[in-house]
C-alpha cells in the first residue's frame, strides 16, 4: 500500500511539475478509505488480500477524481488570471474555485456515479466467485461515495485556501525585494 502510495505521488508531481497540487490531491485518498472502511465493516468482511486490491483500485479512482477538480478550478483561474492580469485576492479565487465546481458539478457526479452504478451488480451477485469480487468491489463502492462528497464540498475550499497562500506569498509587482 505504502509503495501504491508513493507511484501516485510521483505520477501526480510528473503531470503538475509541483508539490502543492499532488499533495492537494493526495487528500483524497484518507477521505475515500473513510468510506471504503465503513462498507467493509458493515458488510463484515475481513481484511483480505482481495479486500486490499479494492482499497488500491479505490486509491487510483480518488485520485483521479481529485485530479479532474483540481483541473476544473486551474482552468477558471488561468482564465480569471488572463482577464486581470494583476494578482488575484482571496475572494476572486475563492469565486473562481467555487465558479468551477459548480459549473463542473455534472462531470464529477457522472464519473463517481458511472464507477458507483458499475459496482452495485458486483455487491449483489451471488454466483462462482462472488466473494472475492465482493470484497474487491465493497472498499471501492464505499470510497466513491466519500470521494463524491469530498470533490464537490471539500476539496474546491482546500485548494482554494492553497491557492490564496500562493497567492498572497507572490512578490508584488513593483516593489523591491527588500520593500517586501
Amino acid at each position: 500500500m505504502p509503495l501504491i502510495l508513493v507511484l501516485i505521488f510521483v505520477l501526480l508531481y510528473c503531470a503538475f511539475r509541483n508539490i502543492t497540487e499532488p499533495a492537494i490531491v493526495m487528500l483524497t485518498i484518507p477521505f475515500s478509505l473513510v468510506g471504503g472502511i465503513w462498507l467493509v465493516y458493515w458488510m463484515g468482511f475481513n481484511l483480505s488480500v482481495a479486500v486490499y486490491v479494492g482499497f488500491i483500485a479505490l486509491a487510483g479512482t480518488a485520485a483521479e477524481t481529485g485530479v479532474m477538480v483540481l483541473s476544473f478550478i486551474d482552468i477558471e483561474i488561468e482564465k480569471l488570471r488572463e482577464q486581470k492580469q494583476a494578482p488575484l485576492t482571496g475572494d476572486e479565487i475563492r469565486a473562481a474555485s467555487e465558479a468551477a465546481t459548480a459549473m463542473r458539478v455534472r462531470p464529477v457526479a457522472i464519473t463517481a456515479l458511472a464507477n458507483i452504478v458499475g459496482l452495485i451488480p458486483i455487491m449483489w451477485a451471488t454466483g462462482a466467485g462472488a466473494d472475492v469480487t465482493q470484497r474487491i468491489a465493497a472498499p471501492a463502492l464505499g470510497g466513491m461515495l466519500t470521494v463524491l462528497t469530498l470533490s464537490l464540498l471539500i476539496f474546491p475550499v482546500i485548494y482554494s485556501m492553497a491557492l490564496q497562500f500562493q497567492e498572497a506569498r507572490k512578490p508584488k509587482p513593483g516593489l523591491l525585494r527588500h520593500e517586501l
